[in-house]
């Protein structure tokens, strides 16, 4: 990678250009620099779930997470330099499959809640799916690896589930959506009875 950072105040950035890591320049509203926040924004929310209490297997799970982030931000900041590898998506779907495993299966929507670190999950997962977006419209537009959008799409999946893990810690469960269609269901179920 490119030479660490010795001065953070720079200056350079004050016409709103910022520089990528192989010395180009660039506008900050490139979609570029977009994909890049967005990724820093969804690690800086992993840190914040890794402040909650948690097993230490999703606690080791989350910081190799954030570190797979950091190799991805690396990545879209060099324009044609490949840094993910295939083998971490791959980690995620051996994660998803292992934590989904142990969850009963879903028969209704569930709300973006519960316990803190949930809830915290959950704002992960939608952020994650941001960053996909935004690595997809710079898809769109530069050649990139499929790596960095396929790792974000499995992510995105893997703190949904990840919520549903979380929600269990001390006997907690999902929190439903009130659907009209199903408390109608379950009133019809009951006129039958």
């Amino acid at each position: 990678m490119g030479n660490r950072l010795s001065q953070i105040a720079t200056r350079t950035g004050d016409a709103g250009t910022t520089g990528l890591g192989d010395n180009t320049r660039v506008s900050k509203n490139s979609l570029r620099v977009h994909a890049m926040g967005e990724v820093d924004e969804l690690n800086s929310h992993i840190g914040v779930l890794l402040c909650e209490d948690m097993a230490d297997g999703i606690r080791s799970l989350l910081v190799e997470i954030q570190h797979q982030l950091f190799n991805l931000g690396g990545e879209l900041s060099i324009p044609g330099f490949n840094l993910l590898k295939d083998e971490a998506v791959l980690a995620l779907d051996e994660a998803l499959a292992l934590h989904n495993e142990a969850l009963p299966r879903l028969q209704e929507f569930i709300l973006p809640a519960g316990n803190r670190a949930a809830s915290l999950a959950h704002v992960c997962r939608t952020v994650a799916r941001r960053a996909e977006r935004a690595v997809v419209a710079l898809g769109n537009e530069e050649a990139i690896g499929d790596a960095p959008r396929q790792y974000l799409n499995r992510l995105s999946d893997l703190m949904f589930v990840l919520s549903r893990v979380l929600n269990r810690m001390n006997g907690g469960d999902d929190v439903y959506w009130k659907s009209e269609r199903m408390a109608a269901g379950q009133a019809q179920d009951g006129e039958g009875a």
